[in-house]
């Protein structure tokens, strides 16, 4: 274990402290930190030593991560010398553990049960279907000859997907009974962020029409207030990746009371008291419809779009929660934030991305090229996240917003070689 301490370049020197566990790919994550910087001095706790982090955090102790423990061990020592008055972790990996963490610092939180049925699908299904939650059929199996009879018994489409997993990882739509078995070996062989796995590792279910969206909320003293409300763009079926989201401020979907009534009675029947969450829904003939909700903020830069969108940071009031406080959520304008991930076509090496700033549309704000020459990239299902850039628009017209991004790979252009092995 090593520690790197400096002065943080935002918040007061005698301002309280988050521990913050695990910081992420930098290029969709450093946002957070930027912002929560500016309120607490961040210590962050990561399984390698902090480069870039430095420039957000009052210090960092390098230390296993997955080692639960050790983390423990870290934490206590920070505590006995530092005002610490929260966890704060969007890591998918970490949630569970960082929930233990703060029930047994005595800080804010839900928990860790609460934490652990939202990693576990199956279990928040369960739950869910108890609390007369409307839910879609779901089936936990453990072979590909129980994942077919659960098919049979639902009736096609069906979707099959790993039970823990994230970032849309191991999830297929499948037509066929006779696609099923390499369905169920694709699920049950996904292996993201090292997340658990169950002797039951995969869901078969009834798949839900209609589009789909994000709520990003945080909960405060058990009520549950939305910050973010994204329409999801996916790729090419039989996947689920995601490609883009749409945030608009003003999206009527906001005030639907419908909506907003069943992510309340997710919340409860869950047991959320003090956290950030990220639920997935369907917008089915029949109703919202949750596809997950997962203990954290929303990943593909979402909660950033919802500052750009909104003026309000969903990243700071998560922080805020984390500390024991009821931040401020009200938005300070309304526009329209979008953004477009820019996955290859097809198995390749990079030889260059190009970024032509002569097309840009009057809305695009910035770009990312996440990517580097002699990277290979793939595509489902040997990997669910493979991007080489991506690119964001803000604007008050939303017609406007979505036309600048019709063509995103004519405004970033992906140069490679094709890969056949």
């Amino acid at each position: 274990m090593t520690e790197q301490e400096t002065r943080s370049p935002d918040a007061s020197q005698d301002a309280p402290v988050l521990l913050v566990v695990g910081s992420g790919h930098r290029p969709y994550r450093e946002y957070i930190l930027a912002a929560v910087s500016k309120h607490y001095r961040l210590w962050l706790l990561d399984s390698a030593e902090a480069t870039w982090q430095m420039a957000h955090c009052a210090g960092a102790t390098k230390v296993d991560t997955r080692d639960a423990e050790a983390v423990r061990e870290a934490a206590l020592s920070l505590v006995d010398l530092l005002p610490v008055v929260g966890v704060f972790t969007y890591d998918e990996s970490q949630v569970v553990f960082c929930a233990r963490l703060a029930q047994s610092l005595g800080l804010p939180g839900s928990p860790p049960e609460t934490i652990s049925a939202c990693r576990d699908k199956a279990t928040t299904r369960s739950l869910l279907a108890a609390a007369g939650v409307p839910q879609p059929a779901s089936r936990t199996v453990a072979s590909a000859e129980d994942a077919l009879a659960a098919a049979d018994e639902i009736g096609y489409p069906v979707i099959v997907k790993a039970r823990a997993m994230a970032g849309s990882a191991g999830v297929i739509r499948v037509e066929r009974a006779e696609d099923v078995a390499a369905a169920f070996a694709s699920a049950d062989g996904t292996d993201a962020l090292g997340l658990a796995r169950h002797e039951e590792n995969v869901l078969v279910e009834e798949f839900l029409t209609g589009p789909e969206i994000s709520i990003d909320a945080i909960i405060h003293d058990g009520v549950v207030t939305p910050t973010v409300l994204a329409r999801k763009r996916l790729g090419p079926e039989p996947y689920f990746v995601e490609t883009g989201h749409d945030v608009d401020a003003d999206d009527p979907l906001l005030h639907d009371e419908e909506l907003l009534d069943q992510l309340r009675e997710i919340h409860r029947a869950l047991g959320f008291v003090h956290g950030a969450t990220h639920s997935e829904f369907k917008l089915t003939p029949n109703g919202p419809r949750l596809v997950e909700v997962n203990a954290r903020l929303g990943g593909d830069l979402i909660p950033y779009l919802g500052l750009l969108a909104s003026g309000a940071d969903p990243t700071v009031a998560a922080a805020h929660v984390a500390a024991g406080h009821k931040p401020d959520t009200a938005p300070e304008f309304r526009k329209v934030a979008s953004v477009r991930f820019l996955p290859p076509e097809e198995r390749c090496e990079v030889v260059e991305v190009l970024v032509h700033e002569d097309r840009f549309g009057p809305t695009i704000r910035e770009t990312a090229v996440t990517t580097r020459p002699g990277s290979r990239l793939a595509l489902p299902p040997d990997t669910f996240l493979t991007r080489y850039a991506h690119i964001v628009a803000v604007g008050d017209d939303r017609a406007q917003v979505l036309a600048d991004l019709e063509e995103p790979e004519r405004l970033i252009e992906l140069r490679a070689r094709a890969l056949s092995d």
